[in-house]
């Protein structure tokens, strides 16, 4: 499936993944429902970010489990997705994963923790030992990546209002981590660009109006060099992060009341605010959450739980964003978002 957008139902009886396929106007149609074998919280979406990725090139589709404390590996296929593999998450309340080549890395929240596997053959296999800690009991963490190259990965920790990042060995063994502390408070969704820039969403806690993005450099090492402080975007509750295929700007999801906004990524990974509204579901009204740029680059998609939605927008070469529509067919728990 080449073009498709894939979120997960999040339902605490029989977790599912809903398939939509995507038209050449952006527009998405249900094509399918397809159980994770494992369960979700059932409670409304997942406070999290990356709880469904895509990986080499589409060709996987990792979705993790957060009520039973599961990751699902699925096969993306010509007529649709085929469950390949589940395993033990490594920890309690999966809530993010990342993968980079052969290795998986998982973030778990009730724990907290990261621990890897590997990926080969279609088989997804516990890397004994790998599992790390964040930076405390209280890290809350809200989202895992590899920076370039898969030398390092990066997790956020809400609750600690601080950025952990762990050095990877050629084993695929985590070393660390390696704290410091964010910008602004409540660090929870981010992208990291191709030539190392990490851009990452501040909720303020959820603060009205506080909302903002900070911006730092990522060595091969992991270690995390502040580029931009805290940008405000004039919104609240900012918590998710899409970057444009180019890297030249950054689209920030506004629970608060509903908005996007647009960030501006220049040479080095400074940010500067490119407009506050750049899109809107329901403006003024709280909602859009997890969102992913499709994989040519020419649509943005968020999903709106309390809508029981997912809204569309065209990407412009400016950074601006045209609606492409609004569709339904998820439940109110649905959660994560991958688009190819």
């Amino acid at each position: 499936m080449s073009a498709a957008v894939y979120v997960q139902t999040n339902d605490a009886n029989g977790n599912e993944v809903i398939v939509f396929s995507r038209g050449d106007d952006g527009a998405l149609a249900p094509v399918g429902r397809y159980s994770t074998g494992g369960r979700g919280t059932g409670v409304p979406h997942l406070a999290s970010a990356g709880s469904v990725v895509l990986h080499d090139g589409g060709r996987w589709l990792l979705v993790v489990n957060a009520g039973s404390d599961e990751l699902s590996l699925f096969a993306v296929e010509r007529g649709g997705l085929r469950l390949a593999g589940r395993v033990c998450s490594g920890g309690s309340g999966p809530a993010s994963v990342a993968a980079c080549g052969a290795l998986v890395y998982v973030l778990n929240n009730g724990t907290p923790n990261i621990s890897g596997f590997t990926l080969a053959g279609g088989t997804l296999t516990a890397l004994a030992g790998s599992a790390r800690p964040l930076s405390g009991a209280d890290a809350d963490p809200a989202q895992i990546c590899f920076g370039p190259g898969g030398g390092a990965l990066i997790a956020t920790e809400r609750g600690t209002d601080t950025i952990s990042s762990y050095v990877i060995d050629r084993r695929g063994y985590a070393r660390g981590p390696a704290t410091i502390k964010s910008s602004g408070q409540t660090p929870y969704g981010f992208g990291v660009t191709k030539d190392g820039s990490l851009i990452v969403s501040e909720a303020f806690g959820g603060a009205m109006g506080a909302a903002a993005a900070s911006s730092y450099a990522v060595s091969g090492t992991g270690q995390l060099t502040m580029m931009s402080g805290s940008v405000g975007d004039t919104r609240s509750e900012v918590c998710w992060v899409a970057l444009t295929n180019d890297d030249r700007f950054a689209y920030v999801t506004n629970f608060g009341d509903g908005t996007i906004s647009c960030y501006e990524i220049a040479a080095g990974g400074r940010l500067t605010l490119h407009d506050p509204v750049a899109g809107s579901a329901r403006r003024g009204q709280k909602g859009l959450r997890d969102e992913a740029i499709s994989g040519d680059g020419r649509y943005l998609y968020a999903i709106d739980p309390d809508a029981r939605k997912l809204f569309g927008w065209a990407v412009g070469r400016a950074g601006h964003l045209t609606p492409a529509g609004q569709f339904g067919g998820v439940p109110g728990t649905v959660a994560g978002l991958a688009a190819s």
